[in-house]
């Protein structure tokens, strides 16, 4: 049997840091005065907030880093730089934050998720929140770290017309929807996956 601590066993505790029956955890633990905003369920929100946030800060700050480097240091990246550098950190930030948030990282990806029902209508608005939050707090570090003129602009500029950009930009974004919906919502995706490479 697990011990008490301040009247919480061990094993109560290693599922709120897990974010799991937090709902149950917090109605058994009703007499033990816990207020609202220390109650698990609440905690266990924040938690995947702050994991949303922190991990949408983290690829805007190094994505659109290494476009501003590159930018002011006359190509010292490169391209293909450039895409390793957002690759390798959304893929980081997926295995260092997923198990907390799911690691969206990406209103698109939230939005898409609650449509299909994979996520709840009631956090989405908060998820949404916590992302936007993330990305302006990368942009303004770098704004402050970084030798930015009101000159220099980092973004992409169409070589069409914006029609063929906004055709462009459906395109890429199902591509995106499509890959991300179809490897997290399916578990055959993993199994699959596992099968093959262990057959090999």
């Amino acid at each position: 049997m697990a011990a008490n601590i301040e009247g919480i066993r061990e094993d109560e505790i290693s599922k709120l840091e897990e974010g799991v029956h937090a709902d149950n955890i917090c109605a058994s633990q009703s007499n033990t005065r816990i207020g609202f905003c220390s109650s698990p369920s609440v905690v266990a929100v924040a938690q995947k907030l702050i994991a949303e946030a922190i991990g949408t800060y983290f690829i805007i700050f190094a994505g659109c880093g290494s476009v501003a480097v590159n930018k002011l240091y006359d190509g010292s990246i490169t391209f293909p730089g450039i895409c390793v550098t957002w690759g390798l950190i959304v893929m980081v930030m997926i295995y260092s934050l997923g198990h907390v948030s799911g690691g969206h990282f990406n209103p698109a990806i939230t939005i898409t998720f609650t449509i299909f029902r994979r996520y709840s209508w009631k956090r989405a608005p908060f998820y949404i929140i916590a992302q936007l939050t993330g990305s302006i707090l990368a942009s303004g570090t770098l704004a402050l770290l970084l030798d930015v003129t009101s000159t220099s602009y980092f973004g992409t500029i169409p070589v069409g017309s914006n029609g063929q950009s906004l055709a462009m930009e459906i395109i890429i974004s199902f591509l995106l929807m499509f890959v991300v919906c179809g490897v997290s919502t399916d578990d055959r995706a993993v199994c699959y996956l596992l099968y093959f490479t262990l057959s090999r």
